[in-house]
């Protein structure tokens, strides 16, 4: 298992170094209701569309459905995710598929780090699941790792959804103005995050570039 730069323990990210450890009991103890064994639809239409392309970052990968699917078609992928187990599950996955890809244990509020250039980031749950704070350390890191043109694409919770449990509810005007800075927002519709518990959770599917500001 590759992993890079393990976040530092402070008294500042003592909530979310408690959040991480939640999530990787879930992968370790059931299987999470967003994993579904296979990738949203919302993003398989981008994937059939010719939307996702060139070299292709997952954040927040999970158990790697995304990630292997853009792999599948011959692109350059990495997932990253915070969770050792779902990782492995992804390494598994990848290994019994055939599928080449790179998948690492990795905060995805540390993308600079990365020190990696993407054409298509993919974004499922990561950003409803990030305070206001968070929100603004992530994008710098999106923009960092994203090439001017690149794209990002996110499925996240809607303000359609009855807030239930820690993930936030977001709304289109959130949107808009967490990418008012070196983002161009090409659209935004109505979607589903598809559940194995569930009908689906009422979404915002979010198509946004990054424009180059220098």
């Amino acid at each position: 298992m590759e992993q890079i730069g393990p976040p530092r323990r402070s008294g500042r990210n003592t909530i979310r170094v408690a959040r991480r450890e939640e999530f990787e009991n879930a992968y370790k103890i059931i299987t999470p209701a967003w994993e579904i064994g296979r990738p949203q639809r919302a993003f398989m239409r981008l994937m059939i569309s010719g939307k996702i392309k060139g070299r292709v970052l997952d954040v927040g990968c999970g158990t790697g459905e995304h990630a292997l699917m853009a792999a599948a078609v011959g692109l350059d992928v990495v997932g990253i995710d915070t969770s050792p187990t779902a990782i492995d599950i992804a390494m598994e996955k990848a290994r019994k598929r055939a599928v080449r890809t790179r998948f690492v244990v990795f905060d995805a509020l540390r993308l600079a780090g990365l020190g990696e250039s993407f054409d298509t980031v993919l974004d499922c749950g990561m950003f409803h699941n990030l305070e206001d704070a968070e929100r603004r350390v992530f994008l710098n890191g999106v923009r960092a790792a994203l090439r001017p043109g690149g794209r990002y694409f996110m499925l996240c919770f809607s303000d359609e959804r009855c807030r239930v449990g820690a993930a936030r509810t977001i709304s289109q005007a959130e949107i808009r103005s967490s990418f008012a800075n070196g983002f161009r927002i090409d659209a935004i519709e109505s979607a589903m995050i598809e559940e194995s518990n569930s009908d689906g959770v009422p979404a915002w599917l979010a198509k946004i570039t990054r424009i180059d500001t220098a």
